[in-house]
């Protein structure tokens, strides 16, 4: 697969980045990223050239969630796909494949971090974000309940926190995010490399074998842990009115039916 909405670049110290590459988007993520996001991640686990993985964003943002206007325009054609016979990745494709890699990854969140753009940092072992980073769980105000995210920021906000900012929508400053538990650390811009290569490089210095068997029985000790994240299966709620209607007015820039006038 040619990549296209995203890059990857291997250093000599046998460190992934992995950099959401759709600026222009807010790197929202389209059919497209899902489909090389699911497929990367699944080879960067098995290579053994790799020891650790980074995801990041380029432009102004991390990941600014769903591409609404591309999700109406494939909702439009029929979904057309170039290639029929390649079964499309989802979103909890993309999580399921991230949260169970069985090397140390680091989410390094700038700008916004939105919806599945949040779940992203949330699955990563290492949440770092810049003092000016932000995130929300935006989805109910486009008629579409968090679902497919809910049991990753569950788990790393708590059940409570997750309540409040899910029901909510609003947004999530980096130092808030730190006390709920979504980042590990909020640093200034200028320290960020700094930092990545500290923490790259204590993971560095753990036995990679060690390092995957710790992950795993982590995992089972979770909440939700790693078999009810892989049982639960979100219904499709992307065609509903609410979601038809929130789609709608996003896309023309205006307030849905829903909220009074």
């Amino acid at each position: 697969m040619t990549l296209q909405t995203i890059s990857i670049d291997i250093s000599a110290r046998r460190i992934a980045t992995v950099t959401l590459n759709r600026p222009d988007r807010g790197n929202a993520f389209d059919q497209r990223m899902l489909d090389e996001l699911a497929a990367e991640f699944s080879h960067l686990g098995a290579d053994e050239r790799v020891r650790v993985v980074v995801l990041r964003g380029a432009g102004r943002h991390f990941c600014t969630g769903a591409d609404l206007a591309a999700r109406a325009s494939d909702a439009d054609a029929g979904s057309a796909r170039a290639e029929p016979a390649r079964t499309p990745a989802t979103l909890r494709d993309v999580l399921v494949a991230l949260d169970t890699m069985p090397k140390p990854t680091i989410a390094v969140v700038h700008g916004g971090a939105v919806g599945g753009g949040a779940a992203f940092a949330a699955c990563c072992d290492v949440a770092l974000a810049t003092d000016a980073a932000f995130f929300s769980i935006p989805e109910v105000r486009v008629g579409m309940p968090p679902l497919g995210v809910l049991p990753y920021l569950v788990r790393a906000m708590g059940n409570r926190n997750f309540r409040r900012y899910g029901l909510s929508g609003e947004r999530i400053t980096a130092a808030e995010a730190q006390g709920l538990g979504l980042v590990h650390h909020v640093c200034a811009t200028p320290s960020l490399e700094d930092i990545i290569a500290r923490i790259a490089d204590d993971f560095l210095l753990g036995a990679p074998d060690a390092l995957t068997k710790l992950k795993s029985a982590a995992a089972e000790f979770a909440v939700p842990n790693l078999s009810a994240l892989m049982a639960y299966r979100p219904p499709h709620n992307s065609k509903t009115p609410e979601a038809l209607e929130g789609i709608a007015s996003f896309r023309e820039k205006r307030k849905p039916s829903w909220y009074p006038r």
